[in-house]
């Protein structure tokens, strides 16, 4: 599998606001959220695809998922934490979660074009950290 940008966070080469890590996976805030708190969950072990993960890791990615997914609903006080697995951005299997109130927050598209506010996501990180 081709380096990649999770690769590249997951070595410690890139910078990431972490918010959740184990031997199995990492989670991290995304620098273009869509809403406050907009969360990555990756596995460490490369696979472009969910489903070509083994079943150790898959269950471990989908544990991390739901653990942070409560973490995100109890700090940041927001009613939903959506989930989405597209996979299409980067070439390694990850879970979007994203904190929401109403379903147009949601389906927000985040500006690519802002250069990311990284004081603000260490803060946040600092407050959702485990």
């Amino acid at each position: 599998m081709p380096d990649n940008i999770f690769l590249k966070i997951i070595s410690g080469e890139l910078p990431a606001h972490k918010i959740y890590e184990d031997e199995l996976t990492l989670a991290f805030l995304d620098i273009h959220p869509v809403q406050p708190g907009h969360t990555l969950v990756i596995p460490k072990e490369p696979a472009e695809f969910l489903w070509q993960l083994d079943d150790e890791t898959y269950q471990a990615v989908m544990n991390t998922t739901k653990k942070v997914a409560l973490r995100l609903k109890e700090v940041l006080q927001v009613p939903y934490v959506g989930v989405q697995v597209m996979g299409t951005d980067v070439p390694h299997a990850h879970v979007h979660l994203i904190p929401f109130s109403t379903a147009e927050q949601f389906r927000q598209r985040p500006d690519m074009s802002l250069d990311p506010d990284h004081h603000k996501l260490a803060a946040l990180a600092k407050q959702l950290a485990f």
